[in-house]
């Protein structure tokens, strides 16, 4: 069995999108010699999920064919009309990314302020250490610092728990893409820790589990049926990040200017 093999069985055990052995051959012989087999794991696990799923040669066949959705599965290229089969389940497991995110509780203005605070890097993520100044180190002719420091402390605080808040009780809708290219809408029944704006990442890789509920052409996402595997397509991101920056600009201004 050659290294190329022996990396695809090795890869079969995890829940990663299997590559072809035409792929992992030209992974296997980019260094000579070729690293450790559990080195060239984790760099293949990485490159996979960083990957396009639609590029040829990517993906084993025969996974391809097994974890692509059914044909019957309604698309979100289509005009958006109910499907006629008004609920139905997943007969396999499918593997997909993510294209679209959308968080339906708020407001257009809202998500405006959301990714540009993103873009200027000041989300707030998780519990923040903030260091307020102790008695001895200041003077009281710094009481007035020390004081404006602790009412910026407490409002930090305060909007970490607002928007902890706010992340905890969202809905998101997605668009996900299958290995064939099909676009499937999603929208959580019940919330996912990992689905998140400025959390999620477009490209990135989720499990779809056989048995998941898809009601009226939409799959009803809940942490029991889907699997979040990570990564990321980079140039992806960034061409989400700004065009839906400027579309929710553009939204917000088409409200205005109708009021």
């Amino acid at each position: 069995m050659d290294l190329a093999t022996q990396l695809q069985s090795a890869l079969r055990t995890q829940s990663l999108p299997l590559p072809s052995l035409p792929w992992l051959r030209t992974l296997v012989t980019t260094r000579t010699p070729p690293p450790p087999l559990a080195s060239l794991i984790a760099t293949a696990r990485t490159r996979i999920l960083a990957s396009d799923l639609t590029t040829t040669n990517l993906l084993d066949p025969t996974y391809a064919d097994s974890h692509a959705f059914p044909p019957n599965t309604t698309t979100a290229t289509a005009a958006a009309t109910p499907s006629t089969q008004q609920q139905q389940q997943l007969s396999h497991d499918v593997v997909v990314q993510i294209l679209d995110l959308e968080n339906l509780n708020r407001s257009r203005w809202e998500q405006v302020e959301e990714l540009e605070a993103i873009d200027r890097g000041e989300q707030t993520r998780g519990r923040h250490i903030i260091r307020l100044p102790t008695e001895n180190s200041e003077s009281q002719d710094d009481g007035g610092d020390a004081a404006a420091t602790q009412t910026q402390a407490g409002a930090a605080t305060q909007a970490a728990r607002e928007s902890e808040k706010q992340t905890k009780n969202a809905t998101h809708k997605l668009v996900l893409q299958d290995c064939k290219g099909q676009k499937v809408y999603a929208i959580e029944l019940k919330r996912l820790e990992r689905i998140a704006v400025g959390k999620t990442n477009i490209g990135e890789k989720v499990l779809l589990k056989r048995g998941m509920t898809i009601a009226r052409g939409v799959l009803l996402l809940e942490p029991a049926n889907c699997l979040v595997l990570g990564g990321k397509v980079e140039a992806w991101h960034k061409v989400w990040a700004e065009g839906r920056l400027a579309r929710l600009r553009g939204e917000v201004g088409a409200d205005r200017d109708g009021r």
